[in-house]
């Protein structure tokens, strides 16, 4: 796949693309193996997971083309966002960096320009890491794709804004890690992570492993089983919610890949309806 440079794509706000995405289903997921060993650091502040980080009431939802993301149907208030010289901004240009982080491939990037609070022209380019999904450059982000992406988002939270290297799983092809060394380096279950971010009513949520809560702080980790505040009461990352142990909320661990296929409601029994979830493990 050729690099891609998507000036205009700053629309990919979280706000601007509720109730604007086309509702085109997907394919079901891809049930191969990841042809390589995939670790990433992780440092997303969580106020940038907040969809008001990215200044919801300046930006119109109407002013996407529903049926692809182009800079030609962006509006001049979704490009502010992310132009933003100021705090907000800053939020927005991170949470932008690890959304194109999550959707896109390592051959794809994201490049703009913005102007600082002392008038220099900061170009920035965002290049892709994992790759769930790469068709977000050139056309909607599909009901299944919007839910890995805010997996992957919510997985790569981190309370203290410092780099954790994790082992993100599941059962979508780019991040089924059976029969790959990271089955045996990362063997410390952290939890689990599903949500949609770009639904109408935005939601991210947690679920953590009992026995490895404290190994996890340790290691900086506290979006799955809660930040511990000063009262000693666990504390949620900006929005996740945590909901509990993954054993009380989850199907079983898939043995080979070590990986939740599913956590939270599914009434149907139905895996390609079940929400998209990401396992996390620590070294």
């Amino acid at each position: 796949m050729d690099r891609i440079g998507i000036a205009g794509v700053a629309a990919l706000s979280l706000a601007s693309l509720v109730g604007c995405v086309a509702v085109q289903e997907e394919e079901e997921d891809s049930l191969g193996v990841a042809p390589s060993a995939l670790e990433h650091n992780n440092a997303l502040n969580p106020n940038a997971l907040n969809p008001n980080a990215l200044n919801p009431n300046a930006l119109n939802p109407n002013a996407l083309n529903p049926n692809a993301l182009n800079p030609g149907a962006l509006s001049p208030a979704a490009l502010s966002a992310i132009r933003d010289p100021g705090a907000a901004g800053a939020l927005s240009r991170q949470l932008l960096s690890y959304m194109v982080g999550c959707a896109f491939t390592s051959l794809q990037s994201f490049s703009f320009s913005w102007t600082d609070s002392s008038g220099t022209v900061r170009n920035e380019q965002y290049w892709g890491i994992i790759g769930l999904a790469p068709d977000w450059s050139t056309s909607p982000l599909g009901p299944q794709r919007q839910q890995w992406v805010s997996a992957c988002l919510a997985s790569r939270t981190n309370w203290y804004g410092v780099p954790v290297t994790i082992s993100s799983r599941a059962r979508d092809s780019v991040i089924d890690k059976t029969d790959t060394p990271e089955l045996t380096t990362y063997t410390r279950l952290e939890g689990a992570f599903w949500g949609n971010l770009f639904a109408p009513s935005p939601y991210l949520n947690a679920c953590y492993d009992e026995a490895n809560r404290d190994h996890a702080r340790s290691l900086s980790r506290d979006c799955a089983a809660g930040h511990l505040g000063s009262s000693g009461a666990p504390e949620p990352c900006g929005m996740i919610n945590i909901v509990g142990s993954c054993d009380s909320v989850c199907e079983p661990l898939r043995p080979r890949g070590m990986y939740f296929p599913s956590c939270g409601n599914n009434p149907t029994g139905n895996a390609e309806s079940a929400p998209k979830v990401i396992t996390v493990f620590l070294p």
